[in-house]
């Protein structure tokens, strides 16, 4: 009786052995409050489902709180989790965390938005910058190649969102002679900033031809503010992601076209190219991701349904 006892003990004990075992990455994003974030985590949540990993979610409220962010990785690799995936608030921010998660084995993958440190494994991102020229010539062509344009900016040191904005300023000034950018000015990625700044500039260039927004936020603080103005259909406005409210104002002309990511498929790799390197791979230093535009027209096409609607795939 005492030795099956003693059997059944062993057993339990290399049960909780192997449950303890199942390996724990961390997701940390930029923010947790826009739908683009939303989607990121559902994909990396099917790729957690998918490699039999452990998730765990956790990021700053907004996208500027630099010192909550450093907090939760910190708490990370202090607890030694398998993995880490980041998307940076702000690219030199934390570049201390990383030379410690790198000195502690934790491989990282940065999503998003890149940092100013080799100290990660992979860099997984849309190209940020050849989506800003998506933008500008865009944006070009709706208000004919010529005239006075503004942008809605995201925030100081968040690489992905600056990427974007010197791909547009650049494509402009060397493609389009006939366009000047008048005003510039950061909505902090916040919606009623960002519209805040979007109606400051309105006010000082009643002229203004077009509009380009960087991001969410900016996209919805610009939108409100074309649409208050009763501008919607005379300034031209191109956006950046997507949300159920974007896409409102795409059908009724407030938004003229929106230049869309693919954030799941961004959570998802993320998590996956960690899940690899757990099991002996060697995942590229670099993975690009393209960007789409999508016009009004374009709604009804099935895989711009994907792209916009993935967590319902």
């Amino acid at each position: 009786m005492r030795v099956r006892v003693g059997l059944l003990l062993i057993l339990a004990l290399l049960g909780g052995c192997n449950r303890s075992k199942k390996r724990t990455i961390a997701v940390i994003p930029k923010g947790t409050a826009h739908i683009f974030w939303l989607t990121v985590r559902a994909g990396a949540e099917a790729a957690a489902k998918e490699y039999g990993l452990e998730m765990e979610w956790n990021g700053p409220p907004a996208e500027t709180d630099y010192s909550r962010q450093i907090q939760i990785l910190d708490s990370y690799i202090a607890r030694q989790v398998d993995a880490i995936a980041l998307a940076a608030t702000e690219k030199t921010a934390l570049n201390n965390s990383l030379e410690r998660a790198k000195a502690a084995g934790i491989p990282v993958t940065i999503f998003d938005s890149g940092v100013d440190s080799d100290n990660f494994m992979t860099f997984i991102a849309t190209n940020n910058f050849e989506a800003g020229q998506m933008g500008a010539r865009t944006l070009a062509k709706l208000i004919g190649n010529k005239g006075k344009v503004a942008v809605v900016m995201n925030a100081p040191g968040s690489v992905s969102t600056m990427d974007r904005e010197r791909g547009f300023e650049e494509t402009i000034a060397k493609e389009f002679p006939e366009i000047k950018i008048v005003a510039t000015q950061f909505g902090m990625s916040d919606r009623a900033k960002a519209m805040s700044a979007a109606e400051n500039m309105l006010t000082a260039n009643p002229d203004l031809n077009g509009m380009f927004a960087s991001a969410e936020p900016s996209s919805v603080g610009a939108a409100q503010a074309v649409k208050a103005r009763n501008l919607s259909g005379k300034l031209k406005l191109v956006t950046f992601d997507s949300s159920d409210g974007l896409v409102e104002a795409l059908k009724e002309n407030t938004i003229q076209a929106m230049v869309v990511q693919d954030p799941f498929k961004m959570g998802h790799d993320a998590v996956k190219s960690l899940a690899d390197k757990l099991n002996g791979q060697s995942p590229p230093k670099r993975i690009d991701l393209s960007a789409r535009v999508v016009m009004g027209t374009d709604l009804d096409k099935p895989e711009i349904q994907q792209l916009l609607n993935p967590i319902k795939k």
